[in-house]
């Protein structure tokens, strides 16, 4: 994987966002495989189609690129907010790539993949409307929450400049894909009861230690009266999915 950019697709252009837009899509379309099959290669969509920008020739996973000079933080501003939220729940949402780029060299930095089998409706905030001045008067736009995806979600193709191995992208990938046979509901509870399961920072730990973040969940999940019992239902569906096994009998796991 070539990590530069072909600067002379954006000789014509003027406008810095122009060349930016210019170059990361030329270069997503060029360079870029399908992390969800053996694809070596991904097609762009027309333009103006809305939230996704490219599709895999073989198994139509799609994706929309995001790109940025700087870091993406924990908030990425993103499209329509009620043609996401619709689509999430159909489970028709694309995988979002987040792509940093450096702007003085005309190379990628960063490209990190959120697959849509982690999206939830809670990773997405609703931004408010555009004001009645705006030429898109009343368009809702959104706002991806990516610390309200566990780490497993930031699948990286490339990080700070290093080309993760196709095939690690690819296993990483395969690894969580049966969240997507999840609704959206119990994709968000496998999601946050995950996201515990990392802060411990364990390899070994127990349900007890789990227990712990009851307080943090029952914030999450104000209407579920039995915080306890989704943990050991969650910890259930993380085994059958080999993400954890059991070691004993007394509650104890191991991430593996």
């Amino acid at each position: 994987m070539d990590l530069s950019f072909n600067t002379s697709l954006a000789s014509d252009y003027k406008s810095a966002s122009q060349i930016a837009r210019v170059l990361t899509e030329a270069w997503f379309d060029e360079e870029m495989y399908c992390p969800a099959c053996t694809s070596d290669g991904l097609d762009r969509l027309p333009d103006n189609t809305k939230v996704k920008d490219f599709y895999c020739p073989d198994c139509s996973e799609t994706y929309q690129l995001k790109a940025k000079s700087s870091s993406f933080g924990r908030r990425v501003a993103n499209s329509e907010y009620h043609t996401k939220i619709d689509k999430i729940r159909k489970g028709l949402s694309p995988n979002w790539s987040f792509l940093r780029y450096d702007r003085d060299d005309h190379r990628v930095v960063d490209l990190m993949i959120v697959p849509k089998h982690f999206m939830t409706l809670d990773a997405v905030e609703k931004r408010k409307p555009l004001s009645d001045e705006a030429r898109r008067s009343g368009w809702v736009g959104s706002n991806i929450l990516l610390d309200r995806l566990p780490q497993d979600a930031h699948l990286y193709v490339v990080k700070e400049r290093e080309v993760i191995p196709k095939q690690t992208v690819r296993k990483e990938w395969k690894r969580f894909e049966f969240l997507g046979t999840k609704d959206v509901h119990d994709r968000g509870w496998l999601n946050d009861v995950l996201m515990c399961v990392r802060d411990l920072g364990k390899e070994v730990f127990t349900l007890q230690e789990l227990y712990e973040y009851e307080d943090k969940l029952k914030e999450l999940y104000p209407n579920n009266k039995h915080v306890k019992a989704k943990i050991r239902q969650q910890m259930q569906e993380l085994r059958d999915g080999g993400v954890v096994e059991f070691v004993d009998g007394q509650g104890t796991y191991r991430v593996r």
